[in-house]
């Protein structure tokens, strides 16, 4: 059975991690694997959304660094940085990056960079069931994969410092409310969840989306000059698209938009 399962649907890739043995640890295989999709995504014109989930109870319960390529000889200083940089790192501005909007459809426990997965997708979905951790502290480590670049942007430093210095399990109906998800939904309706709303976004102006996406990620690096300049070129970008001359002529017509996702 592979470890890693991938289908294109409707416009939609999904992306499904597979050993639910083991809570579905990411390995060093699946990492390369999960990035070289999500550019493949990008590059795609027929994928118009990427939706991330996975099997059984985990969703993703860290990383697995078995399978990962020897070290070769003695550790020395800048080993370390360059293997977060070029690992972690690399795997979660993949999905910031990805030029398509990708779900986080979260089944299950998400810890370390498994929950680091989850909040650096555009929306996230999670099962009632679910349950986020940021277990580094638990193992006397500082996390890495981007979180402690993303939780204070998405619930303020104050909030991040509590959840990464305690460790403790967030259940997914407390993460809605601390603004971690977008939504939580019975277990038995995540996949149907997921499929409605990449299906709604894949039949969406894919380029407009992927500005957009830009846009605000972006937005709490810069000043406003800066965010307005970019905002502005973006706009330039976009108004040369087939998707955007349709969706002006649609409201000039009073008709529905048919957007190609170019």
């Amino acid at each position: 059975m592979p470890d890693l399962l991938h289908t294109v649907e409707n416009g939609v890739s999904w992306i499904t991690l597979n050993r639910p043995e083991v809570m579905n640890a990411v390995t060093w295989d699946q990492r390369e694997r999960i990035i070289a999709l999500l550019a493949e995504a990008s590059a795609a014109p027929d994928v118009r959304c990427v939706v991330v989930t996975a099997t059984g109870r985990g969703f993703c319960a860290g990383a697995d660094l078995r399978g990962a390529p020897p070290a070769s000889g003695e550790r020395v200083a800048g080993d370390v940085a360059r293997m977060i940089r070029q690992g972690a790192q690399r795997f979660i501005g993949a999905v910031m990056d990805c030029e398509k909007p990708v779900i986080a459809a979260v089944n299950g426990t998400a810890a370390g960079i498994g929950a680091h997965l989850a909040f650096a997708c555009d929306l996230v979905l999670a099962a009632d069931s679910a349950r986020f951790i940021e277990v580094f502290v638990r193992r006397g480590l500082v996390p890495d994969g981007g979180g402690a670049y993303l939780l204070p942007r998405l619930i303020g430093p104050r909030r991040a410092k509590e959840l990464m210095f305690f460790g403790d399990a967030v259940p997914a109906a407390e993460a809605l409310g601390m603004g971690l998800v977008n939504r939580v939904v019975p277990a038995e309706d995540l996949e149907k969840t997921a499929r409605e709303w990449a299906e709604r976004l894949a039949r969406g102006p894919t380029r407009a989306l992927a500005l957009t996406k830009q846009l605000v990620n972006a937005s709490l690096d810069v000043d406003r000059a800066t965010a307005f300049a970019a905002e502005a070129t973006a706009q330039e970008l976009n108004m040369t698209t087939r998707d955007a001359q349709e969706g002006v002529a649609s409201f000039v017509e009073r008709r529905e938009a048919r957007y190609e996702g170019r």
